[in-house]
C-alpha cells in the first residue's frame, strides 16, 4: 500500500518505538522530584535534548520541548509579540495553518498587524519586497519549506534582511528538520518543528530559541528552564532523540537525498506524462529529455525556471475540473494514501487557501493533491502509485464529461 501522506506525519521507527516503551517502563518517575528516580529521568531528558539540539546543530540550552509544532510556533510568535505595545508581524499567506490562522485571529481581534510578504510565480516570496514591509516590525515569521508544495523559501536572505533591519526571524521548519541538512546554525532567531514529522512520536514539539531571544511563556512555570511549564512527557522525549539520532545518521550518507529526489521525480514526471493536462503547483523540476517537450511547459508556471528548488519530500499535481475529495476517496480505495492540504468542509473539499495565495486558479486548486515521500518510501510503492493514480484519474475525468 503505497503511504504518500507523509507530509502530514511519518511512520515511526522501530528504534524510536523501543526508546518510548522502555521510558515509559523504566523512565516513569517526575523529572521534577529530587529523589533518585525522578533525577534519573531528568538526566536522560536532559540527554535527549543534547540530542536534538545535535540535529539542529545548536546547543542544548537553546530547546525547549513543547506539546506540539503548533504549540511551539505559538511560543515564538506570541512569546516574542508580547513584548510590544502594537506589535507588528512580518509573515505570508501561505504559512501552515497553525501561523496563518494565528495571523488571522490576532488581525481580528487587534492583537497585531500583519503584514505579508508577496509572492513570485510558484510559491517564492519576493524578497525585494521585505526590506520596507520590516520597517517598524516586531518580529517575521517564513516558513522554510512549504507543507503543501515543498517549494523552499530563501531563509538565509530573509534572516539577512531581518538582521540588516534589527527585526527578530522565526521559521517554521517542521518540514525540513530530519529531512536535509542544516546549514552550520540556524539562519533564524527561533525556529519551530515536529518530531513526528521525522519519524518521531506525535505529542513531541521543539522550539530552538537563540540566546538573548526574550521570550514570555504562554504556560509560566519552571519546567523547560522556565520557558514552558507542565511535566514533561518523557517517553515523547526520548522517542524524538532516537528519531534525531537516525536522522543524523541518515543525513551522513550524501546519496540519501538524491535517491529520493529521484524516487519523487519519476512519481511526478510519471504521472504528468500519463494525465494529460495535469500540472504541478510550485516548481516543476527538471524533466528528461523524452519528456521535456511534452511536459515541461504545461507544467512550469510562467516565469519560474525549471530549476526552482523543492525539498524531495513533496510533490502537489492539479488535475482539472476534478475535485480532489472524489480523487482522495478512489485513491484509498485502491490503497494509494495522500491529501489535499486543505480540510473537508460540509461535504465539499475548499480549494487550499496555499494555493490560492499562490495565484492557482481554482480548477486546479480544486483538484490538487499532495503526494508526499519520507526516507521509508520505497521504489516499489513508486512503481504502485504510478500504475493506480492514471487510472483513478481517468476513471473520474469520464463520469464528469
Amino acid at each position: 500500500m503505497p503511504y504518500l501522506d507523509n507530509n502530514a506525519t511519518t511512520q515511526p521507527t522501530e528504534a524510536v518505538c523501543a526508546a518510548m516503551d522502555a521510558a515509559s517502563r523504566q523512565r516513569w518517575a517526575n523529572p521534577s522530584s529530587i529523589h533518585r528516580s525522578g533525577q534519573a529521568v531528568r538526566n536522560a531528558i536532559e540527554v535527549a535534548r543534547a540530542d536534538v539540539a545535535a540535529l539542529l546543530s545548536v546547543k542544548a540550552k537553546t530547546i525547549t520541548f513543547t506539546a506540539s509544532g503548533t504549540e511551539s510556533i505559538h511560543l515564538a510568535i506570541r512569546g516574542t509579540l508580547a513584548r510590544q505595545a502594537k506589535p507588528v508581524l512580518v509573515t505570508t499567506a501561505i504559512e501552515h495553518s497553525a501561523i496563518r490562522e494565528l495571523g488571522d485571529q490576532m488581525a481580528r481581534f487587534e492583537e497585531a498587524e500583519i503584514r505579508l510578504i508577496p509572492l513570485l510565480p510558484g510559491g517564492v516570496i519576493d524578497l525585494a519586497a521585505l526590506p520596507a514591509l520590516l520597517d517598524g516590525a516586531h518580529l517575521a515569521s517564513v516558513q522554510w519549506v512549504n507543507n503543501e508544495t515543498g517549494v523552499i523559501q530563501p531563509i538565509e536572505a530573509v534572516y539577512e534582511a531581518c538582521q540588516a533591519a534589527g527585526v527578530p526571524f522565526h521559521t517554521d521548519a517542521t518540514q525540513l528538520v530530519g529531512r536535509a541538512p542544516m546549514p552550520g546554525s540556524p539562519p533564524a532567531d527561533l525556529l519551530s518543528c515536529s518530531a513526528h514529522k521525522f519519524h518521531g512520536p506525535k505529542g513531541v514539539g521543539v522550539l530552538y530559541a537563540r540566546p538573548g531571544i526574550g521570550l514570555r511563556p504562554l504556560l509560566p512555570g519552571s519546567q523547560e528552564l522556565g520557558r514552558r511549564a507542565g511535566t514533561e512527557n518523557t517517553a515523547g522525549i526520548l522517542g524524538a532523540a532516537a528519531a534525531a539520532k537516525e536522522a543524523i545518521a541518515w543525513l551522513e550518507d550524501p546519496s540519501a537525498i538524491e535517491t529520493l529526489t529521484a524516487r519523487r521525480d519519476r512519481l511526478e514526471v510519471g504521472v504528468l506524462a500519463a494525465c494529460p493536462g495535469a500540472v504541478v503547483n510550485g516548481p516543476p523540476v527538471l524533466l528528461p529529455p523524452r519528456l521535456a517537450g511534452e511536459v515541461a511547459e504545461s507544467a512550469r508556471p510562467e516565469g519560474v525556471p525549471p530549476a526552482a528548488p523543492r525539498l524531495w519530500t513533496t510533490t502537489n499535481i492539479a488535475f482539472p475540473y476534478l475535485e480532489a475529495e472524489a480523487l482522495l476517496i478512489l485513491l484509498a480505495q485502491r490503497g494509494v494514501e495522500a491529501s489535499a492540504g486543505a480540510a473537508c468542509s460540509s461535504g465539499s473539499l475548499d480549494p487550499s487557501p496555499v494555493l490560492l495565495a499562490m495565484s492557482v486558479p481554482p480548477h486546479l486548486a480544486h483538484g490538487s493533491i499532495r503526494f508526499s515521500l519520507s526516507r521509508l518510501t520505497t521504489d516499489d510503492e513508486i512503481d504502485e502509485a504510478l500504475a493506480i493514480i492514471p487510472e483513478v484519474v481517468e476513471r473520474l475525468a469520464g463520469t464528469t464529461r
